[in-house]
């Protein structure tokens, strides 16, 4: 039997009220494990320029998803991500 993945953890935002030019409620975004992060509190979020900031965790509620599920989510993250690269490119 094929040892099993580790699940990925995302995160769907439920208040961006201190930071709602960094945050858009009901959006999943990804979590980058971080256990200081989590004593004090925070969770590190994948935002979308790519770069991981620490947020209060109680703006999110965090979810698991199997590996087929988090690979599908994270493929729509990197699609939305080389968005502008292609773009500029056709322009």
């Amino acid at each position: 039997m094929r040892p099993r993945s580790p699940s990925r953890q995302f995160a769907i935002c439920v208040d961006n009220s201190e930071y709602p030019v960094s945050l858009e409620l009901h959006k999943v975004y990804r979590v980058i494990p971080d256990a200081d992060a989590e004593k004090d509190g925070d969770v590190r979020i994948v935002d979308e320029t790519g770069e991981d900031y620490l947020f209060p965790a109680e703006y999110f509620v965090l979810t698991t998803l199997s590996p087929r599920k988090a690979q599908a989510l994270d493929s729509s993250f990197t699609q939305d991500l080389l968005a502008p690269t292609r773009a500029a490119r056709a322009s």
